[in-house]
């Protein structure tokens, strides 16, 4: 064993290792129940208003947007995609993996779905846990009472209100639980004689693997462990470390023991850092995301700027932990104007932040005892987790950000508690030092409970960070979008404006102008600003890579001036030019193709729209909506069962995608295939689940069980269908007509009468009305006005006008009859019946004589059903049997992720009958033979 003892007034290695040893096992007393219902009920006090702030800001795309958090999607995709639910294949990603705390949010919308208060509920139990467990820590630096008033600093200070209230802030929380948990294992990895506990060091291995899944600085307690392990743990200083391996360097000693010992622990959690880290970088398939300069201005900023400005960063979040008092939740853009030069004010904070950084660095270092190691691991914690978030060895997409300091502040608040113990023992000072460290933390809680208000809803957020920082456009941009949100566009136009104002080159700012003007149908004013941020995007460097200098956002200016200029018929080409472009610029553009299938539909290419889908899935097989829009080019090249297979390959994917469901029962329903009706049908009960309010769900269930001749099934889905949508045109039609059909035809004329007060131009009512009149009622005389006001709408109607003649007939002006009938078969030369008729009345006009006209016998009454041409399909349906919706793009913000809009079918007649409708057909024509035959008898006074 290296002798020592050549060191004046210094204890040996052994002894120092023994004293500390001790001290800390001394320290380490189990919390007690008193203590954790304090901190429990000081985290409740403050956030307990938490519970009523809704999604807002990152929230959005991580929750909201985030299909992960579905019961439907797998659970291996959670560890495919990042935070965001994004494919970490795909560059737009933000590589941020963190499928531990996604899984958290699964569990949250498993039973509660997208209601904010248990996200905020279980994030503030969180809070809470680490709050503990962080006293836990304190106790092995600190005395008791020191412990818990850094831990009460700790749950109170209110820069953590972005991580707690926040609910993506729960990567911070889940991370801080198994961070401070990992460590604590460690602790207890030295036994007896300095020997090793290997139990804790391989649970503590599996609690960093845990962290690190939770949020990516997680990895960095394993340097903490490393610090506490050779200046803790064995009770090193630098001066005696360097001594000693300096001396078994220059061959003067052996490697102690113990030292061999610590090297061993060492190793192992160095080999397995290395291993998490290679983990990780497979995981993001060794690439970096791709910001812009407007998150971190700095990031591309030539020397000296991006030096002096990332480094200014360092005082200024330590500011932010000193002083709270001015919070914003976005940093990004021009917040903090760079340092371009040496002669900046800004560079002395830089300088007296490091000489004081150092000085406390030299003290804990150099010498030994209780309060250097304190200083020193109070260090650790506030700067090894902050080295992911400082721009030292990758750049991050912001400028500061709050919440990456809730591990941080932790080593801060250690700091604070152990100058509070160094003041307070001294009589002096006692009194003054209690008053103040209670002042601090009651308006530190008062801060936080103010501060969570912020978070209620994005608009309160925003305007909040105003008030701070009115040199971020961004903020001025998510305040647009929040009153864009509740559609109030004028004055989202005016914050958008301003966001061009105080950053005129920002491409998001002019594009969400002109969004906000198409909005307002200002289309003029729109295509400028899209053309303004078209131009702003870089020109193609040949032979350079155009995704790494732009972020893939910025390319939407295409999409969405396309989407614009298309709505005119002459400009379809020019569009079809812009997708070109964009995907010239970004062949794994997925969104370009979408856009681009639906235009070339439009236009009438189907093919091609068919190209432009297949090429889509190729970059995104799991997307719902693409395998949807494919089916819709299907129907369009008249290929029914492919486009059936593609439907269902939809809802495969999404089980609940409302347009596929639909429309796949309607071309269920069309085929006339009777084995697909109960397919068709439980497709539409899942369809109205989805969408209870939509009457069209209900009411091709009820033509689907008309198909199937359940009559009392039929009126019930048609009486909801019109109960949700009084004036639903063929609805009210269909009813009736089932009520004609089941011998309840008196039933029937409430129905048409309220159809034709919507729509009195409907021909088919006004026939079933005059059917019923003239064959239920003996209303001649309504009859009468019935068909003549067919005639009116369309004089070449040869239902109306055959029926009208009959009415003649019936009015026994046989004359005008048979003028009527003599106009009909000009109308309709081939059909025989009508023919028929004509030589009827004028056989009954050649033997009655002109003065007199005969009369029908009493009872006998001419119908109309079976006057009607017999290959007419009286049935109307509401939904197009071939569905021709195509999931749209909306215009995307620059700031948040598109949401798609989905549309509802409309009113359209059936373009052409099915092998079911034929036989029904067929079934009607023999119905018109029989009663043709019973006119006839009429006609010949029978």
């Amino acid at each position: 064993m290296l002798s020592l003892s050549w060191l004046p007034k210094m204890p040996s290695y052994e002894s120092v290792s023994q004293i500390l040893s001790t001290s800390v096992v001394d320290r380490m007393a189990d919390i007690n129940l008193k203590e954790i219902a304090l901190i429990v009920g000081v985290v409740t006090a403050c956030y307990w208003n938490s519970l009523f702030c809704g999604f807002v800001f990152d929230d959005v795309s991580a929750i909201l947007d985030n299909k992960d958090l579905h019961p439907s999607t797998p659970l291996k995709t959670l560890f495919q995609n990042d935070f965001w639910g994004t494919p970490m294949s795909e560059e737009r990603s933000h590589k941020s993996y963190r499928p531990l705390t996604v899984l958290t949010f699964r569990l949250n919308y498993l039973f509660s779905e997208l209601k904010p208060m248990s996200y905020h509920l279980l994030n503030t139990i969180f809070h809470a846990v680490v709050s503990v467990i962080f006293l836990k820590v304190c106790r092995l630096f600190l005395d008791n009472r020191s412990s818990m008033i850094a831990s009460l600093l700790f749950a109170v200070h209110p820069i953590h209100t972005e991580a707690v209230t926040g609910v993506v802030g729960r990567a911070e929380l889940l991370s801080s639980i198994f961070f401070l948990a990992a460590f604590l294992s460690y602790t207890k990895s030295k036994g007896p004689n300095n020997s090793i506990v290997w139990t804790p060091i391989a649970l503590t291995v599996v609690l960093v693997a845990i962290a690190t899944l939770c949020k990516e600085q997680g990895i960095t307690v394993v340097g903490i462990c490393c610090v506490y392990e050779v200046f803790i743990a064995q009770g090193y200083t630098l001066p005696l470390l360097w001594t000693t391996v300096g001396q078994f360097f220059r061959g003067k000693s052996s490697i102690p023991f113990s030292m061999l010992q610590t090297l061993i622990k060492l190793i192992v959690l160095m080999f397995s850092t290395l291993l998490l880290v290679v983990i990780r970088v497979q995981v993001i398939q060794s690439q970096l995301p791709v910001f812009t300069r407007f998150d971190n201005p700095a990031a591309v900023s030539p020397t000296p700027t991006r030096q002096l400005t990332f480094n200014y960063l360092l005082p200024l979040n330590a500011w932010l932990l000193l002083n709270p008092s001015e919070l914003c939740c976005d940093w990004t853009m021009g917040t903090i104007p760079l340092i371009e030069s040496f002669l900046d004010i800004r560079n002395l904070a830089t300088f007296t932040f490091f000489c004081f950084l150092g000085a406390l660095g030299v003290f804990s270092l150099r010498y030994p005892g209780d309060s250097s190691k304190t200083v020193l691991m109070a260090l650790c914690l506030m700067a090894l987790p902050f080295i992911p978030a400082s721009n030292l060895f990758f750049p991050v997409g912001f400028v500061v950000a709050e919440r990456v300091l809730y591990v941080p502040s932790m080593g801060f608040c250690i700091l604070v508690a152990h100058g509070w113990q160094k003041i307070s023992n001294k009589s002096v000072l006692k009194k003054l030092s209690w008053v103040c460290l209670s002042m601090v933390i009651f308006t530190h809680a008062l801060k936080t409970l103010h501060r969570n208000w912020d978070w209620e809803s994005e608009y309160t957020l925003f305007m909040s960070a105003l008030k701070v920082n009115k040199n971020n456009a961004k903020l001025w941009n998510n305040v647009g979008h929040a009153l864009e949100n509740e559609k109030n566009f004028e004055r989202a136009l005016k914050y958008f404006l301003q966001a061009t104002h105080v950053q005129p080159d920002d491409i998001g700012a002019h594009m969400n102008v002109g969004r906000t003007y198409k909005n307002l149908n200002r289309t003029k004013e729109a295509e400028e600003s899209y053309m303004m941020a078209k131009s702003l995007m870089p020109q193609i460097i040949p032979g350079k890579k155009y995704a790494a200098r732009i972020a893939p956002n910025h390319l939407n200016v295409y999409i969405n001036l396309a989407n614009l200029i298309r709505a005119n018929e002459s400009r379809l080409e020019e569009a079809d030019q812009l997708y070109r472009q964009a995907i010239s610029m970004r062949p794994d553009f997925k969104q370009a193709y979408i856009s681009r299938g639906e235009l070339l539909l439009k236009m009438n290419k189907p093919l091609k729209a068919k190209e432009a889908y297949l090429k889509a899935l190729e970059l995104d097989r799991n997307n719902a909506d693409l395998w949807y829009n494919l089916a819709i080019v299907h129907i369009e090249l008249k290929e029914p069962n492919e486009a059936l297979k593609n439907f269902n390959h939809a809802l495969e994917l999404n089980p609940k995608h409302k347009l596929a469901l639909f429309n796949s029962a309607i071309l269920m329903q069309e085929s006339g295939e009777v084995k697909l009706r109960p397919e068709a049908r439980k497709r539409l009960l899942s369809y109205i689940n989805e969408e209870p309010q939509d009457a069209n769900g209900y009411f091709n269930l009820g033509m689907l069980a008309m198909d199937d001749k359940k009559d009392s099934e039929a009126e019930m889905w048609m009486k909801k269908a019109i109960k949700l949508q009084a004036d639903f045109r063929s609805a009210l039609f269909n009813l009736a007509l089932l009520y004609s059909q089941t011998a309840k035809e008196l039933m029937a004329l409430p129905i048409l009468e309220e159809l034709l007060r919507h729509y009195p131009d409907h021909i088919k009512g006004l026939i079933l009305k005059g059917d019923i009149l003239m064959n239920q009622k003996k209303d001649i005389l309504g009859a009468k006005k019935c068909f003549e006001k067919i005639l009116e709408m369309d004089p070449s109607n040869v239902q109306g006008k055959h029926n009208l003649c009959v009415v003649y007939f019936e009015e026994k002006d046989l004359l005008k009859a048979e003028r009527c009938l003599v106009e009909t078969l000009a109308l309709a030369p081939h059909e025989e019946y009508i023919q028929r008729h004509l030589n009827i009345v004028r056989d009954k006009i050649s033997s009655s004589g002109f003065a007199e006209q005969p009369v029908s016998p009493a009872g006998k009454t001419s119908g109309v059903e079976g006057d009607k041409i017999p290959n007419e399909n009286v049935k109307e349906v509401r939904s197009e049997p071939r569905p021709t919706q195509i999931i749209k793009p909306s215009d995307n913000k620059s700031q948040s992720k598109s949401n798609k809009l989905l549309g509802k079918n409309t009113d359209k007649e059936t373009p052409h009958k099915t092998t079911k409708e034929i036989k029904e057909i067929e079934k009607k024509r023999v119905a018109a033979l029989k009663r043709l035959e019973e006119i006839e008898r009429i006609l010949n006074g029978e």
